[in-house]
């Protein structure tokens, strides 16, 4: 039976616990350690961003928040 498996972690904008897959989550590298960023927090930046004429980012990948199959997993 196929299992699945979902990363459990701080926001590292809002601080807030949330889940997401660890391999399509967006994230950003602060002191070399790669953090993942929740879906409001993008959109809150983007929101930020465009107001400010400054590039977006990229919109999060469809399962970035959703479990991943274990067999995708490194």
């Amino acid at each position: 039976m196929p299992g699945y498996a979902i990363c459990w972690g701080p926001c590292f904008g809002c601080k807030r616990l949330f889940g997401f897959n660890p391999l399509r989550v967006p994230s950003i590298v602060v002191h070399g350690e790669r953090v993942p960023i929740c879906r409001a927090c993008v959109e809150r930046a983007n929101s930020l961003r465009k107001h400010m004429g400054e590039p977006l980012f990229p919109e999060p990948h469809p399962d970035a928040y959703e479990p991943i199959p274990e067999e995708e997993l490194p």
